[in-house]
């Protein structure tokens, strides 16, 4: 397949199969599972080699006069998507690290709170317990997700929770400001993947006196007209690279001004860190300025200034306006996802979560469709080892299976390059797969 560059083309390119060509994806795979690791185009990737060839060209140029200037830029830009400042966003290597990057930067004293759901991402419930096992041992608490649950009850549950925790701690005592609630909340449940009220959900912690953190994992290039200045958490990060189109391992980091004060230190601790000390206080930019070696180029990748020499590439924002912006993909994608959901159901005889008529809103470009398993055979490392080689080197498709609620599921991501027949395959797929999954590893009602 001839390699694609979206320069001098006056109409952009139909979505669906068309699409494959912007994109190195192996013609003989149907991928369908973008929310998990993202795809990134070939103009972008393109781009990235230019940006890497300058790198290596003259390293100390590059850095000194060149990534500085262009990082800034990249800054601005994710700033404007957002509805933030440039000065209340910097790049971190991914959502994890971010979320973690705040979580330790809190002063924790016992009796704190640090409440997580039983949906959140292993690698955010793993950073919560941990610093639960570590003096001063605050405490962990996790919020029951149960869907489908409609939001006014869903947000009620939730009020109720901080109140009952802060009736525990010391909060509760003549000394409240010895006591702290974090909350880290998904905007996008990863697991069902499910939109959930973020919004409403920081606004009760602002009200409760709790702070709110903010796993936005998948909100970049899927959630339509994010506005942080109006939501006001107290932390938000979100990936670059799942749905954004930007190179892997980019994610950005808001803190709003508000709270700059908490975040003391990068991970790890950047540049300028003694230098503040000395010269004065440091920008948020400043603090996350070069915490040792990694890759440049990366954080580029979102969109680097005007640059003579980026001639065949876009970078992730140009290519996202080349296809039509954030509105026109959101919409294929999501028309997509909702229908391919609803057949991949019809094909393996269960039901897609939140598929009826006026439920739409709860989903995005990710959906999740029942799979034919008995809910007595629960998750091992084996059973998804079966699910991942079947699929992926034996049927040439993949999405993500999970399970909850007493249920198994999957979790198929639309893309501009994806078309129904390709949710059609990954249920034909997932028929042979479950039934062979329910023979090895036994079956019967819960």
């Amino acid at each position: 397949m001839e390699d694609a560059d979206c320069h001098g083309e006056p109409i952009r390119p139909h979505f669906g199969h068309p699409m494959r060509r912007y994109f190195g994806l192996d013609p003989a795979f149907a991928n369908l599972n973008h929310g998990a690791l993202g795809s990134v185009p070939r103009p972008v990737a393109r781009a990235c080699e230019e940006l890497a060839a300058q790198a290596e060209a003259n390293p100390d140029r590059f850095m000194w006069f060149t990534y500085w200037p262009m990082l800034d830029d990249a800054r601005a830009a994710v700033a404007a998507l957002v509805g933030a400042s440039p000065d209340e966003c910097v790049f971190v290597p991914n959502v994890s690290h971010g979320v973690s990057t705040v979580l330790r930067n809190f002063e924790w004293r016992a009796g704190d709170f640090i409440v997580i759901t039983n949906c959140s991402f292993n690698t955010i419930n793993g950073a919560a317990h941990n610093l639960s096992d570590m003096p001063p041992h605050p405490t962990t608490s996790e919020f029951p997700l149960r869907f489908p649950e409609p939001h006014p009850s869903l947000l009620a549950r939730f009020r109720a929770h901080l109140r009952a925790l802060k009736q525990r701690g010391p909060s509760a005592s003549a000394e409240p400001a010895k006591s702290k609630i974090v909350v880290v909340m998904d905007s996008v449940n990863p697991a069902p993947a499910v939109l959930m009220p973020w919004q409403e959900m920081v606004r009760i912690c602002r009200e409760e006196g709790a702070w709110s953190v903010v796993d936005a994992a998948h909100s970049l290039g899927q959630e339509p007209n994010i506005d942080l200045a109006t939501a006001q958490p107290d932390f938000w990060v979100s990936s670059c690279s799942k749905w954004l189109y930007a190179k892997r391992a980019c994610a950005v980091l808001y803190v709003p001004k508000r709270n700059q004060h908490v975040i003391k230190t990068a991970l790890p601790t950047g540049l300028f860190y003694e230098l503040a000390k000395r010269a004065g206080p440091r920008t948020l930019a400043d603090t996350f300025k070069w915490p040792g070696t990694s890759d440049m180029v990366t954080p580029l990748s979102v969109k680097p200034a005007s640059h003579p020499s980026l001639r065949l590439g876009h970078t992730a924002l140009a290519f996202r306006a080349f296809l039509g912006g954030e509105e026109a993909i959101n919409a294929y994608c999501h028309g997509l996802a909702l229908a391919g959901g609803r057949r991949m159901a019809e094909i393996l005889g269960t039901h897609m979560l939140y598929a009826a008529e006026g439920e739409e809103g709860h989903n995005l470009n990710m959906v999740n469709v029942e799979l034919p398993i008995p809910p007595a055979i629960r998750m091992s490392r084996e059973l998804m080892g079966v699910f991942q080689d079947r699929l992926i080197n034996g049927h040439g498709t993949y999405a993500t299976q999970f399970y909850h609620g007493g249920r198994w599921w999957t979790r198929p991501s639309a893309q501009v390059f994806n078309e129904l027949e390709d949710f059609e395959r990954l249920g034909r797929a997932l028929v042979v797969v479950c039934k062979e999954i329910t023979e090895k590893f036994g079956g019967g009602d819960a």
